[in-house]
């Protein structure tokens, strides 16, 4: 115990206890309206939907702590955003329903991870068509820090000042400085005032504390069908993929010191099974806020780079514990300040894959159309744009080297 925490201590370094605090701020900040909205669109109560905020920040800050300390890697889960757009978009299903379907589909979660079919599936993609499915979700994260010009375009300006400026004589702290600009220039020309003065509806119902409500689970085929059965493809094709694509890329699954990619799996499936109950409807490997801790820029060194995975564990956990007032919180931060951050944050990574599909001529013009594909936004069926991009470049690879 005391070997493993000096080694922490050793390890420990600002810009990756930094960089996991941005996963959150970006994961939370862009996605918990959609999940409030599906608490909604299944009748929850104010004290369910707080025991929604409860089970998510707790399951996944959880598995982000756990997880990265065990393998020392940055291991960053989050809640499934497609899942939660799914269930927003459903009608007739009432709370106890969703929740029987919320456990059928972490156990398929759980049955895909601990039989390895999903990991050995994954192998067979080549890193080309990985990296052009990765860089294709992030681009839109990379557009939208420069689109954030037309509505701030001087704090905007600051940012991409800073973040500039911290590359050349900063660049392991080029992100906290970006962060540390915007906030300050965002208090002082009061925006981030008026954000806070008009909070969004979807956290009117949310308290202080944040406490777990069980739901008795009931179970019926129909909601199976039309419920957990999506909830599992989408949350295993538009989650799951990307995010072993994420690891793959950033170098942390080499034969030499493969990704626990499995384990990490069956993790997330049966802690999905032990908190679905309170609200917690998928949990799964991150990808987008991901790239965030496993890029250089939290630190030089990929071996510290777990520490990042710990913090945006730490601070998930503060989500879930003080549930409306973290959601309060990440909300004053106007829109503009969250797009720039995420989007220079991401630069490196969307460049690093965009060099690696194109690397190579044989697989670019495949790794193209999975790039394309995936950043058009692309969705069929109630499945996202990654899974397209993923099938187009794999039909467009066999098709040309046949």
């Amino acid at each position: 115990m005391r070997r493993g925490l000096n080694q922490f201590v050793r390890d420990f370094s600002v810009s990756a206890a930094v960089a996991g605090l941005i996963v959150v701020l970006v994961g939370f900040s862009s996605t918990i309206a959609i999940v409030f909205q599906a608490a909604q669109a299944l009748n929850a109560s104010a004290a369910e939907l707080n025991s929604w905020v409860w089970a998510l920040g707790v399951g996944t800050g959880s598995s982000c702590i756990v997880l990265s300390l065990i393998y020392k890697k940055p291991i960053v889960t989050a809640w499934s955003t497609p899942g939660a757009a799914l269930i927003a978009t459903t009608q007739g299903i009432n709370l106890a329903d969703a929740t029987g379907a919320f456990l059928v589909c972490a156990l398929l979660i759980t049955i895909a991870g601990l039989s390895g079919a999903f990991e050995r599936l994954m192998q067979r993609i080549p890193m080309a068509l990985a990296s052009a499915m990765l860089a294709g979700l992030l681009l839109r994260f990379g557009l939208g820090a420069f689109s954030a010009l037309k509505s701030a375009p001087v704090l905007v300006g600051v940012m991409l000042t800073a973040h500039l400026l911290g590359r050349r004589y900063w660049a392991r702290y080029s992100v906290l400085g970006v962060l540390i600009a915007g906030v300050i220039f965002a208090y002082f020309d009061g925006s981030l005032a008026a954000q806070m003065l008009s909070q969004p509806k979807v956290l009117q119902g949310a308290t202080i504390w944040a406490q777990p409500i069980w739901i008795t689970p009931t179970f019926t085929m129909t909601t199976i069908i039309s419920l957990a059965l999506p909830l599992f493809v989408v949350t295993m094709t538009s989650q799951n993929a990307p995010g072993v694509a994420a690891i793959r890329s950033a170098g942390f699954d080499t034969p030499e010191s493969p990704a626990p990619i499995s384990p990490v799996i069956a993790s997330t499936g049966i802690l999905t099974l032990m908190l679905a109950p309170f609200g917690a409807f998928a949990l799964n490997l991150s990808a987008i806020t991901a790239a965030i801790a496993m890029s250089p820029e939290a630190h030089t060194d990929p071996k510290r780079r777990y520490i990042a995975g710990v913090s945006a564990g730490f601070f998930y956990l503060l989500t879930g514990i003080f549930g409306g007032a973290i959601g309060a919180l990440f909300a004053a931060f106007p829109a503009a300040l969250i797009a720039a951050l995420a989007g220079l944050a991401l630069l490196g990574t969307i460049g690093h894959n965009l060099s690696v599909a194109v690397g190579d001529e044989a697989s670019r013009e495949p790794a193209l159309i999975a790039f394309l594909i995936t950043a058009s936004g692309l969705t069929l069926h109630g499945i996202g744009s990654a899974f397209w991009g993923l099938i187009g470049g794999v039909v467009a690879m066999w098709v040309l080297r046949r």
